[in-house]
């Protein structure tokens, strides 16, 4: 698939997923991810128990590449589970007021000084340790390092994690100029559920590798991700 530059960058906030595809690409429960993106409204008499979304979505029912991405790097927050979500909403929007970055979770500049604020901030929220703050900082830098970014330092493609996955390992990308930006075999242009279709229907790894030039630890890893969801 041809794009241009521009086009590119288009693509990545076109509204390309539902809500259940999203939440089984990147093995967050759909409830949960529902609430990153909508927000939830406050009940009758009770304006406290709004809360405001941290994902903004180009649709109200659809996600886009982008948002993937956003979802993504808030799990690699919500990973400490002293950090609970209304100091990770405080936090992001005091570092994108500090920073003047708008979406944040978007952002290389995550990486370096955005990164500090958000931490320093999460500490004055909830107390954050020392050692808290250094966990934070290494997921944090293992979820980013499987974000690919073009030129201009913008996300290009997703190397998704499943929970149990090694944090080195890429097999599995999603970007969304392949395969209409469904989770293919890096490198391929091959999708997993294409991979995982054949063999519950029979086909053994040894024949896909030679039908699709693969190796069986592709083919397994392919499989690995399409069960873990």
């Amino acid at each position: 698939m041809n794009q241009t530059h521009a086009g590119s960058r288009g693509i990545r906030d076109f509204p390309a997923y539902t809500f259940l595809e999203a939440a089984r690409y990147l093995g967050i429960p759909p409830a949960t991810l529902r609430y990153w993106v909508l927000g939830r409204s406050s009940g009758p008499g009770n304006e406290s128990a709004g809360s405001q979304p941290l994902i903004r979505a180009p649709a109200s029912n659809r996600l886009s590449f982008n948002n993937l991405v956003e979802a993504h790097v808030l799990r690699a927050l919500r990973t400490v589970h002293l950090v609970k979500m209304a100091a990770v909403r405080d936090a992001l929007a005091y570092a994108e007021r500090s920073l003047g970055i708008d979406r944040l979770l978007l952002r290389d500049e995550l990486r370096t000084s955005g990164q500090e604020v958000l931490l320093e901030r999460l500490g004055e929220l909830i107390s954050l340790t020392k050692s808290g703050q250094l966990a934070i900082r290494r997921i944090l830098a293992a979820y980013l390092k499987r974000v690919e970014r073009d030129e201009s330092a913008l996300p290009l493609r997703l190397f998704p994690l499943r929970p149990g996955s090694s944090y080195n390992t890429k097999t599995i990308v999603i970007d969304p100029l392949v395969s209409f930006g469904r989770p293919t075999v890096a490198g391929s242009g091959i999708s997993t559920e294409a991979l995982i279709s054949r063999i519950d229907a029979g086909e053994t790894v040894t024949a896909l590798a030679k039908d699709y030039g693969l190796r069986p630890a592709q083919i397994h890893d392919a499989v690995l991700y399409e069960r873990a969801a």
